[in-house]
């Protein structure tokens, strides 16, 4: 009875992974109410974070408890989906709406989770895909369309064009076969994990500049460090 109670714990956590996601969406579509002092939009943002943690903790879970499943794997697609490809794909959908002249070209922000889709898919029948990425990972495209959104709070909307033009390059990274560190840390060394803690501090001062803006840069970080360390990732 524990073995089976423990072995169900990853997934219970993805599922909260899910549901995170799915406020998330419902804050999308009540963008400017006002909940507990904060915006729909920032409570998007907020439950995409809490999502982010959720599928984090999954998989550390899984690894620390060895409760390994084919279901989890396919839970884990499936809440990611939700959570890093329709919840911010429907966030943009309905921000680009609010600023929008041309409302029919916003309708590209459904690339994001069309794309979302064909990139989980192709992780899980990729054999490359164990200890780095082919493509941009779906959590980073999802952080990269909050600081987007962070961006035209805090300066200005840059067009209906611009932002479709940014939607089909970010939607293309997902599904494009060029190499990408792994953002998870499987240990602390220092050597090892050496990208991801100048992503995080850097990360960390685009924000303190920035605000939540300075995701932008900090996603835009990650797709530099792994271009020009493209060699080593596919070694």
């Amino acid at each position: 009875m524990f073995k089976r109670i423990t072995d169900n714990v990853p997934n219970l956590i993805t599922i909260c992974n899910l549901l995170s996601g799915c406020v998330a969406v419902y804050m999308a579509f009540n963008l400017d109410k006002t909940m507990g002092g904060l915006t729909g939009q920032q409570w998007a943002w907020i439950w995409i974070g809490i999502a982010a943690v959720f599928d984090f903790c999954d998989g550390a879970s899984a690894r620390a408890l060895h409760a390994y499943s084919s279901i989890g794997r396919e839970l884990d697609s499936l809440s990611d989906l939700i959570s890093f490809g329709v919840a911010p794909g429907m966030l943009m959908l309905n921000v680009m709406l609010g600023y929008s002249q041309i409302p029919w070209l916003c309708w590209a922000a459904l690339l994001i989770p069309a794309m979302g889709a064909y990139r989980l898919a192709k992780f899980n029948v990729d054999t490359r895909q164990t200890i780095s990425f082919r493509g941009l990972p779906i959590p980073a495209n999802a952080i990269f369309w909050i600081g987007m959104c962070g961006w035209i709070e805090r300066y200005m909307y840059p067009g209906t064009v611009v932002m479709t033009v940014l939607i089909v390059l970010v939607s293309w990274l997902m599904v494009s076969d060029m190499p990408m560190f792994s953002l998870k840390f499987k240990n602390f060394d220092w050597h090892e994990n050496f990208r991801r803690y100048v992503l995080l501090i850097a990360a960390l001062a685009f924000v303190i500049v920035w605000g939540v803006a300075g995701l932008v840069w900090s996603i835009v970080l990650y797709i530099f460090i792994s271009a020009m360390g493209r060699r080593n990732i596919e070694a």
